[in-house]
């Protein structure tokens, strides 16, 4: 089973960070590409390639089924921003309501050959005694992972009570060129004094570069060994947080020095600036899903990804490295 000409596929969050590496190398394989897209997205980093947009909600259900008529695979990359102005309402009827309206929107067609649905390690929330496995138990810490969960464990069900060919994908933590979320942590590298929270967790942390992330969503939904399962998809090691600074500083030329400091102050911190800046409509400059990020240990056991016969292009050291490069390259560092 090979995506090329003569297959339609239909891609969601085209226009996000994922999503528009994932679109490119669909339009590489030949196939006919489809784009869900909101009314008001700007496609413009997408100008030149041949891609039939569908204007609309992710989870509408006319759009849904208007842009999934006669498509042969459906990569459904679309999540909400993780903002704290955020409703959780939305974070459920682009996670969840999306979910459902795509799969029975293919329900009746004979052609359709693989859902590939796109979760997130997050799913498992802090990993007790890592490395942790896809079977490892969900502890979802906010909407956006409990609706995530929702999403992916009512596809599961769906797909086994109608026959829906499935694979599930759970990325780990999602970083290369574009990439704005784990900028930050690129330009903390940079200080004279790096501030890390909290002394007792070893902060691990699972990359996995877009490139390589693309890729196995493309790879996966070629094979018939993939039918059905469900991958983490990242790097083959983790990395903690303070090794991946040290990195940082090395090809920035500098010396990282660490300073530990207490994170309970800083979760009371988080606690106020959002029930202060919630209800007003404005994002907070600290809240506790940030400051978390410190305390939390995510480290995941990929060889399941890698026993289908992916090999990740990058490693921790040479992704790190190259996007380093790149931000230097664009001004971003």
């Amino acid at each position: 089973m090979t995506i090329g000409k003569g297959d339609v596929v239909l891609a969601t969050g085209a226009t996000g960070f994922t999503g528009i590496h994932l679109v490119k190398a669909l339009c590489d394989t030949g196939a006919d590409v489809r784009a869900i897209v909101r009314a008001g997205s700007k496609t413009q980093v997408l100008d030149g390639l041949p891609i039939t947009y569908f204007r609309g909600d992710v989870f509408d259900e006319a759009t849904c089924r208007e842009a999934a008529q006669g498509v042969t695979y459906i990569f459904h990359v679309a999540a909400a921003f993780r903002e704290a102005k955020i409703d959780d309402n939305v974070y459920h009827r682009v996670h969840v309501e999306s979910t459902q309206h795509l799969a029975r929107a293919v329900a009746d067609n004979a052609g359709f050959k693989r859902f590939v649905h796109i979760s997130t390690m997050g799913v498992h929330g802090h990993i007790d005694n890592p490395p942790a496995d896809e079977t490892y138990r969900f502890a979802p810490g906010d909407a956006y992972q409990r609706t995530k969960v929702e999403a992916e464990t009512w596809i599961r069900d769906h797909a086994r009570e109608t026959g829906l060919p499935l694979t599930v994908v759970r990325p780990c933590a999602i970083y290369g060129p574009g990439d704005m979320r784990l900028l930050k942590v690129f330009r903390m590298a940079r200080m004279p004094v790096v501030p890390v929270l909290g002394f007792g967790s070893k902060n691990l942390y699972h990359l996995v570069h877009v490139e390589d992330l693309v890729n196995f969503m493309i790879y996966a939904a070629q094979q018939e060994t993939t039918l059905g399962e469900v991958y983490l998809c990242g790097a083959d090691e983790p990395i903690r947080l303070v090794d991946m600074i040290g990195r940082i500083a090395d090809r920035l030329g500098r010396r990282a020095r660490i300073l530990r400091l207490p994170v309970t102050p800083f979760f009371w911190a988080g606690d106020l600036c959002e029930a202060v800046c919630k209800p007003l409509g404005i994002e907070p400059p600290i809240y506790r899903r940030r400051v978390a990020f410190y305390t939390k240990d995510r480290a995941f056991d990929t060889s399941k990804m890698r026993g289908t016969g992916f090999t990740n292009r990058y490693s921790n050291e040479t992704g790190i490295d190259a996007l380093t490069d790149w931000y230097k390259e664009a001004g971003w560092l």
